[in-house]
């Protein structure tokens, strides 16, 4: 039932009470022929109670079958929210996260549910934190769940404890600049672990401002990535990278911006102040053009020429911050690029395995969804993976074999369509058989 689940999230997505009709019609599996939602419900609360067990051994098989190099683990994390117009009561747990009060209420409703800072753009929606770690390969090797307003911190600390259980070998930890806090960086650096972070550019950071200060030559790492690396103590490296066609879009970019903001503001000397004020504040709930906003001393709208030059030295620019002292800069650099799995990996969860919106309640559902929707991307990641293709298009091919039902004199059987060359391709680039040409053969029964 789990293979069908999973195979449903991959191939098309739906409720478990679809996809139990999905089954019965297209999982060919013996004790599968017919299925109902309820078996589905099962299915997933069993998958809950040994998921830590399943994660271990699938992270072991999974490591064995591809070879995977686990010395860098790019994390990050995202939100999905509930179609539900009010969130959870909260409930107080232990150390361990368990309710306090087993009463059959609080065993109902547990108060994951909550609101927290979406990125979803769904604010206005309860939520649940969801958390992935995958290898340099792409491939997801864990899956975390917590509620809608947990902190990094506390996330941090549990990833690390969990993984710590794997005994992996010396783990570079790879985050976007989420997690750039002194707390988090602690939380990171304990155990002897090391990290790779994206540090932000703009705002009160006095390490970003020091780093970008610095003088000294780049060196390219790619053909469109330049380096550069700065010390500043602590232990901790900074790397400055630089890729020159992302300069270039940011000129254009910023070229339309202030055009934009110009025509906005042009001829508001005449206006009265009121009115300025006005467009002032209109122009104020748009960030990317009030960043190229200022206003005199006497309330006259002008484009920012300071914040102008400001960002052109930004272009086409982000920063680093290491600590593993053995890593050099162009493996740092190229590491962090690399974080871009993660982002392919939330793309594919929220659209292919419709990860989002969650409609369970309990919270072992809602914890099996989330493993369920993990083990469909971990099927599709090994199989474009083995194959060098994409899941498009190897769905594409495959949904080209079908299986026919015949009766006549003889019987029933079933026969496939002919394997085209592509099809072949790709069963064995799998190390996959081909199903027998003629699947089953009921001979027919005299009157």
């Amino acid at each position: 039932m789990i293979y069908g689940l999973v195979a449903n999230r991959a191939l098309d997505a739906s409720s478990k009470l679809a996809a139990a009709g999905w089954i019965s019609r297209r999982v060919h599996i013996d004790g599968l022929s017919e299925t109902t939602d309820d078996a589905c419900y099962r299915a997933m609360d069993w998958l809950h109670q040994v998921a830590p067990e399943l994660e271990r051994q699938v992270f072991g098989q999974v490591a064995d079958l591809l070879n995977l190099e686990v010395d860098l683990l790019f994390f990050d994390t995202t939100s999905t929210y509930f179609e539900l117009d009010e969130a959870d009561t909260p409930v107080d747990r232990d150390e361990h996260g368990v309710p306090t009060d087993d009463t059959d209420q609080v065993a109902s409703t547990i108060g994951w549910r909550t609101y927290g800072k979406s990125k979803d753009h769904r604010g206005d929606l309860p939520q649940v934190v969801v958390g992935m770690a995958v290898t340099r390969d792409g491939i997801p090797v864990r899956v975390w769940c917590w509620p809608g307003n947990t902190n990094d911190s506390k996330l941090i600390r549990q990833v690390k404890t969990d993984m710590r259980d794997w005994t992996l070998a010396r783990i570079v930890w790879v985050g976007d600049r989420g997690f750039t806090s002194a707390d988090n960086r602690r939380a990171l650096r304990a155990g002897d672990h090391h990290y790779i972070l994206g540090e932000k550019l703009r705002g009160d950071s006095t390490d970003a401002k020091a780093a970008l200060s610095r003088q000294g030559r780049y060196a390219t790492v790619a053909a469109n990535l330049r380096v550069k690396e700065v010390k500043l103590g602590d232990g901790e490296r900074f790397v400055i990278c630089h890729n020159p066609e992302a300069a270039e879009r940011d000129r254009k970019t910023r070229d339309r911006l202030v055009a934009q903001l110009t025509e906005m503001i042009d001829g508001t000397d005449k206006l009265s102040a009121t009115k300025r004020a006005e467009l002032r504040g209109v122009i104020s709930t748009k960030t990317s053009l009030n960043r190229y906003l200022r206003a005199s001393a006497g309330g006259l709208l002008r484009v920012d020429q300071a914040a102008i030059k400001n960002e052109e030295r930004l272009d086409g620019k982000y920063l680093l911050r290491a600590t593993d002292p053995t890593m050099s800069t162009e493996d740092i650099a190229l590491g962090y690029k690399q974080l871009y799995e993660v982002e392919r990996g939330w793309r594919t969860l929220k659209t292919t395995m419709d990860l989002r919106p969650v409609y369970h309640r309990l919270e072992e559902r809602i914890r099996a969804h989330v493993i369920l929707c993990w083990l469909a991307l971990l099927l599709v990641r090994i199989v474009e993976t083995t194959t060098g293709d994409t899941w498009h298009h190897i769905r594409y091919e495959l949904n080209e074999l079908h299986l026919g039902t015949f009766t006549g004199a003889a019987g029933t059987y079933r026969q496939r369509t002919e394997l085209t060359k592509p099809q072949r391709d790709i069963l064995a680039r799998l190390d996959l058989t081909p199903p027998k040409k003629i699947i089953e053969l009921a001979p027919s029964v005299p009157a």
